[in-house]
């Protein structure tokens, strides 16, 4: 089983934006991360510490200007922690492993798919697509990237 960790040459290596997002609970502007309208099937991890997040098939469109995903793919490497922050109480999701910010989960999803929306910023995650998937590490989720609903 891998080991995920926060790395520091990884945090070293993150932009500006990145690093506000991931290490300062920042959030990114609505409609620019670079993730929101990827389609194509793969994982995104936790761009600090690699570890699984989400699954391509668990996308959705929102509308809300961010990736949005129902569920994570592996529900042990997120964390959801009470956020009071900005005069409202919302949850927070954070990597386990890395404690990278994310973004926050909400109980406004899919009704068919749970009911929640993991709405979560581009610069926080790294995609790895079906096709490198095995390559990376992460042969153990291909059977989740693919729509199954």
């Amino acid at each position: 089983m891998p080991h995920y960790t926060k790395d520091p040459d990884a945090i070293a290596a993150l932009s500006e934006e990145e690093f506000y997002v991931t290490q300062r609970a920042g959030t990114e502007r609505p409609g620019t991360g670079k993730l929101l309208h990827t389609t194509e099937p793969g994982i995104y991890v936790d761009i600090v510490s690699a570890e699984p997040l989400f699954a391509s098939s668990d996308k959705f469109d929102s509308g809300c200007g961010w990736p949005s995903f129902t569920k994570p793919i592996e529900p042990a490497h997120v964390a959801e922690i009470e956020d009071r922050t900005l005069g409202m109480v919302r949850t927070e999701v954070r990597s386990t492993h890395g404690d990278s910010h994310l973004g926050h989960v909400f109980p406004d999803g899919p009704r068919d798919q749970g009911g929640l929306r993991y709405c979560i910023n581009s610069a926080a995650l790294r995609f790895i697509a079906l096709a490198d998937m095995e390559a990376e590490g992460y042969g153990n989720y291909i059977d989740q990237v693919e729509d199954h609903r």
